[in-house]
C-alpha cells in the first residue's frame, strides 16, 4: 500500500463534546467520507438492513441505551458526523448490528463478502518483569482502513488531556490510547532525524491496548452498549482500577478483550469480557502473555477463529527476552496464510503501537515493526528533557 503520513489533530479545550466532535469531523471530513464511502462492511451490510423494518428495533435499542449511558460521547459523535457531513451511527455500531443481520444480506450482495466478511485480528504481547515492563500491539483491520486512521490529541476542559489512534468516522479510539494531566509529544521527522521539545511535565493516569474476541450468536445480546463507547469512556479513566470499573460496569453486546496499563505502578491488565456483565481479569507478570482474537481465560462459548490459533501457536515458539524480540515477533511473517504481521489481501496491519512503562513512552510504529519507520513518541515521564537529534 502506499506511505501516508498518519496526521494527528490537537484539539480543545473546548466549550462542550459537540464543539470538540465538530472540530474533529471538519479537519478529517475527507477521510472521513473516503472511508464511509469505500467500506464494504457499510455500504454492502450495514446500509442495506439498516433499510429494513426487521433493523429498527436493534438501532432503536442501541442509540437509546449508548445516548443514555454516555451522552457527551453521544453529543461528540453527532458533532463529528455534523462536522464532516456524512452520517455515521451505523460504523460506530458495526460490531454490535452485524451478528444480527439475516444470512441473506451478505448473500444477496453483488460485491465479493470476503472483502468484508472478516474479524478485526490484531495481536499484543504483554511483559511486566524486573527487566523489563511492554505493552506492544499491531493495529489490524480490513484493508479498507489503510490511509483512514488519525490520531486525536485532545484536552478537556477539566484538564485531563488523551490521545487516541481513531479510525475515521469513529469515536477515539477503537485501537489504541492513552490519558493523562498533560501531555507533550515527540513526533519524529525521519528526513531531519529531529524530535520536537516536551513542552511541560506530566504524569500518566491510564493507558490501553484493544483485542477483538469472537463470542459466539448465543452469547450476544441485542441492544447493549457499544464497544466504541466504552473505549472512549477509557480515554477519560483517572486510574486503572477506574478504568476497570468503567468496563464492568457497561452491559454489552458483544464481548471485547481490554489492556489496561498504568505506568507508575509498572501493571498491566488483560481484561476479558462477555455480554451479560461477565468479565475475566488476569494480570499480566514475567511470562510473557500474546494475546490475539480468541477468549483465553474467560469461559465462553466462541466462533474457531484460525487466523488467531495460528498467530498463537506462532507467538509461542518465537523468542520474547527483548523489547526487539517483541517487535520481532509482531513483525512475523513466517506463515503465509495467517501471518502475525499481515499485509492483505484482506487484513493489514496498519501500524504498531509500543509502549514502555519503564522508558515511559509510547511509539507508533509504521510498516514492518522490525524495520517500520517511527512516527511519532509520545512521552509519558514527569521529566523535562529538551530537544535532540536522533542518529538511526
Amino acid at each position: 500500500m502506499g506511505e501516508t503520513m498518519l496526521e494527528m489533530l490537537e484539539i480543545g479545550p473546548c466549550d462542550n463534546p459537540y464543539q470538540m466532535g465538530f472540530l474533529t469531523g471538519q479537519r478529517f471530513s475527507n477521510k472521513i467520507r473516503s472511508r464511509l464511502s469505500t467500506d464494504l462492511v457499510l455500504q454492502n451490510q450495514l446500509l442495506p438492513f439498516a433499510k429494513t423494518p426487521e433493523s429498527q428495533a436493534l438501532i432503536k435499542a442501541l442509540t437509546i441505551n449508548n445516548q443514555k449511558k454516555f451522552p457527551k460521547y453521544w453529543d461528540e459523535l453527532l458533532g463529528t458526523a455534523e462536522g464532516s457531513g456524512v452520517p455515521m451511527i451505523l460504523i460506530n455500531f458495526r460490531k454490535e448490528i452485524l451478528p444480527f443481520l439475516p444470512k441473506s444480506t451478505a448473500a444477496n450482495s453483488n460485491a465479493d463478502t470476503s472483502l468484508y466478511n472478516t474479524p478485526d485480528d490484531c495481536s499484543d504481547v504483554l511483559v511486566v518483569s524486573d527487566s523489563m515492563a511492554i505493552a506492544a500491539h499491531n493495529e489490524d483491520a480490513n484493508v479498507a482502513l489503510v490511509g483512514h486512521t488519525y490520531i486525536i490529541k485532545a484536552t478537556l476542559p477539566n484538564g485531563l488531556s488523551f490521545v487516541g489512534y481513531t479510525y475515521a468516522g469513529e469515536l477515539p479510539s477503537c485501537a489504541f490510547g492513552f490519558n493523562s494531566n498533560g501531555l507533550s509529544t515527540e513526533e519524529w521527522n525521519p528526513s531531519s532525524h529531529y524530535r520536537a521539545p516536551r513542552l511541560r511535565p506530566h504524569t500518566l493516569d491510564t493507558a490501553f491496548t484493544l483485542n477483538s474476541v469472537p463470542p459466539s450468536e448465543a452469547e450476544i445480546v441485542a441492544g447493549g452498549i457499544g464497544r466504541n463507547f466504552i473505549s472512549r469512556d477509557l480515554l477519560e479513566a483517572t486510574s486503572i482500577d477506574d478504568a476497570l470499573s468503567k468496563i464492568q460496569s457497561s452491559e454489552v453486546s458483544v464481548g471485547h478483550s481490554y489492556n489496561l496499563i498504568n505506568i507508575g505502578t509498572r501493571r498491566i491488565l488483560n481484561v476479558e469480557t462477555a455480554s451479560r456483565n461477565r468479565v475475566s481479569v488476569h494480570e499480566v507478570g514475567a511470562t510473557p502473555f500474546f494475546h490475539a482474537n480468541m477468549y483465553l481465560h474467560l469461559q465462553v462459548e466462541q466462533v474457531d477463529d484460525d487466523n488467531s490459533k495460528s498467530r498463537q501457536e506462532r507467538a509461542a515458539v518465537l523468542p520474547k527476552r527483548s523489547k526487539d524480540d517483541f517487535l520481532s515477533l509482531l513483525g512475523d511473517t513466517d506463515h503465509n496464510r495467517y501471518p502475525i504481521y499481515m499485509t492483505g489481501p484482506t487484513l493489514y496491519t496498519l501500524c504498531t503501537a509500543m509502549i514502555d512503562l519503564d522508558d515511559k513512552t509510547l511509539s507508533i510504529i509504521e510498516g514492518n515493526p522490525k524495520n517500520g519507520k517511527v512516527a511519532y513518541i509520545f512521552s509519558m515521564s514527569s521529566k523535562e528533557l529538551s530537544h535532540r537529534k536522533i542518529n538511526q
